[in-house]
């Protein structure tokens, strides 16, 4: 028998949610596994024009979403490279390695969600951290495990990326 996750119902209200940004983006918290009884982890993206959001990476426990909102995301799956358009919806499932940011020459704003839900809002503080200044991005490798974010070499976003200037 499936066991289903008690949790009270979850309002985040756009006007006291903690955000936390870089020069180059800012992340809105909307909902962590500890308030969905582990069901999911939810937050916002809003890119700057061409910003990079994240190198090649994976899950192992987790599938990633992707729901564009506004403005183009260009994304790489596995060796794919693709563009999301506002109100298009990618679902990355675990251990494919995806990396993504702002298409070229344009802004976006995307919600990311985590199914099943882990403690991911400690990584995008220190990520908002790493991005400032603030901390070593030997921090981030660091983490790796307890936040289930593995980097992996991409010849292909590598390219990509290169094409920007």
């Amino acid at each position: 028998m499936n066991e289903i996750a008690t949790f009270a119902p979850l309002l985040t209200r756009a006007a006291t949610a903690e955000t936390t940004a870089d020069p180059s983006s800012v992340m809105t918290l909307l909902a962590d596994s500890d308030t969905t009884g582990g069901q999911l982890t939810s937050y916002r993206s809003s890119f700057a024009k061409g910003a990079v959001g994240a190198p090649a990476h994976f899950h192992t426990k987790a599938s990633e979403m992707f729901f564009v909102l506004g403005g183009s995301l260009q994304v790489l799956v596995g060796e794919e490279l693709t563009v999301l358009e506002e109100g298009d919806f990618l679902l990355v499932p675990p251990h494919t390695p995806h990396a993504f940011a702002a298409a070229p020459g344009a802004e976006a704003d995307v919600l990311f969600a985590f199914t099943p839900g882990m403690a991911r809002f400690d990584y995008l503080r220190l990520l908002g951290r790493v991005m400032r200044g603030e901390a070593s991005f030997e921090e981030i490798k660091a983490s790796s495990e307890q936040y289930d974010n593995h980097y992996v070499d991409s010849p292909v976003w590598q390219a990509a990326l290169a094409e920007r200037g």
